[in-house]
């Protein structure tokens, strides 16, 4: 019997480094067991922050993966900021100084000018060129991923010219709730374009599917046909344990974006007490931070004193990225400081929870990511201003790291592995599937 297919659109794809590409990686890796055959809809030459070749390993055998030409404004972006050659960032980072006035200036263009996002003059040939694809090769269901945002567009100008598709918009991050959109200077007018575009999107979709609570309690306001949530997670074949040696010192560890938002000074403060206090602590500690980190992180490392105990690698493949992980003393998750920090769940956390390592969370205790800290029992969560809290975890976990018995056995995690998290959504496509033929 022939499997129904789903046509899925996408920005980040192998060679795509990062967060963005690994969600529907592990869906379409998966998504064959549950009776459904993915294809895959992706630019041809995309700006990406971070590459990583790795991820193709987990693409199946005969996949059809379409690639388009896209244009993209980071060339005039570069010469507006004077940055030449250099890879575009993501989540708003300043990694060498703090921003300057042409930044500011490129980050209003940007939020005012090109809506949803800059991959907008995708949207128009995609749906052209694909309206012809799918009368040529039709498929079951649409499933549209963002951000960028562009994708759900793209979703919506496909819906319009064939209404009985169903159609899946999936939701990594907010659009207009998202932590920068106060940083992007928008003008009244631009405001209202992004919060309509978002209402179409949301309500023609036929589900929206979300990646936590808080955000299902955004959207609700929005009021969507079917809204779902469905988390990030782990593979279980990334994460399977092999003999990785522990640190011999106490590593704590950060893997993926530190921006502005993500300073851990509650952390950093802690350490440094701890220092002062300890000198068997002071020699032991070390800070492993992985991934791109803004300025103001870097300074409040120096504010502290802590500058020489931190080791900055800027990037490394997902499968040594795990592998360091494995290997930490702690693991540090930072929820963004930010209005909707209730309901942000990154995706390195359930990788997190998955390592066998402790992991300390920085963020609002009665937050989504405090919730399956404790579910899990994978590690602890502390308040950005509660340092003494912080200090005292530390200073447990550490006394334990001295006796060789620092480690956790997280409970209830197998709900979060990414074969699990695709069956939920082969179901929902199966329901729309169904809903489409009643």
């Amino acid at each position: 019997m022939t499997k129904p297919r789903v046509l899925i659109i996408s920005y980040y794809w192998p060679p795509s480094g990062g967060a963005g590409v690994q969600r529907w990686v592990k869906f379409v890796k998966y998504l064959r067991d549950f009776g459904w055959e993915p294809v895959v809809y992706v630019p041809e030459n995309p700006e990406y922050p971070s590459l990583d070749a790795t991820f193709a390993n987990d693409l199946p055998d005969g996949l059809e993966v379409i690639k388009r030409p896209i244009w993209e404004p980071y060339t005039i972006y570069r010469k507006l900021t004077g940055k030449g050659n250099e890879p575009i960032n993501a989540g708003f980072i300043s990694e060498n100084a703090r921003k300057g006035w042409k930044d500011a200036l490129s980050i209003r263009l940007r939020g005012n000018f090109l809506i949803p996002d800059p991959r907008c003059f995708w949207i128009r040939p995609s749906v052209r060129f694909l309206s012809g694809y799918l009368k040529q090769k039709p498929v079951q269901a649409l499933v549209t991923t963002g951000p960028p945002h562009s994708m759900h567009r793209i979703g919506y100008g496909l819906k319009k010219r064939f209404p009985d598709l169903p159609w899946l918009a999936d939701f990594r991050d907010p659009w207009t709730n998202i932590d920068f959109y106060h940083e992007l200077g928008l003008t009244r007018i631009a405001d209202a374009v992004h919060r309509r575009m978002e209402r179409q999107v949301v309500r023609q979709a036929d589900a929206v599917v979300v990646v936590s609570g808080g955000m299902m309690q955004e959207f609700k306001a929005l009021k969507p046909k079917r809204l779902v949530m469905i988390p990030n997670g782990f593979d279980t074949a990334d994460v399977r344990h092999t003999a990785v040696r522990p640190d011999a010192r106490f590593t704590i560890s950060h893997i993926g974006t530190m921006n502005a938002a993500r300073n851990p000074e509650v952390v950093w403060a802690a350490i440094r007490q701890l220092c002062d206090e300890n000198i068997f602590f002071k020699k032991d500690v070390k800070i492993q931070l992985i991934g791109k980190v803004d300025f103001s992180v870097l300074e409040s490392l120096k504010k502290y004193q802590l500058d020489d105990k931190a080791e900055k690698t800027d990037y490394l493949p997902h499968a040594e990225a795990i592998r360091r992980q494995q290997a930490s003393q702690v693991l540090l998750l930072i929820i963004n400081n930010t209005p909707n920090a209730k309901g942000i769940l990154t995706g390195k956390f359930f990788e997190y929870i998955a390592s066998g390592r402790p992991v300390l969370g920085v963020g609002p205790s009665d937050g989504d990511a405090a919730q399956v800290l404790d579910e899990t029992a994978a590690g602890r969560m502390v308040d950005y201003e509660d340092v003494e809290t912080a200090k005292r975890i530390l200073g447990e976990w550490y006394a334990l790291y001295q006796e060789n018995k620092l480690e956790v056995e997280a409970s209830e995690v197998e709900k979060y592995s990414r074969r699990s998290l695709t069956g939920t959504l082969a179901d929902v496509l199966a329901e729309l599937q169904m809903n489409r033929t009643t």
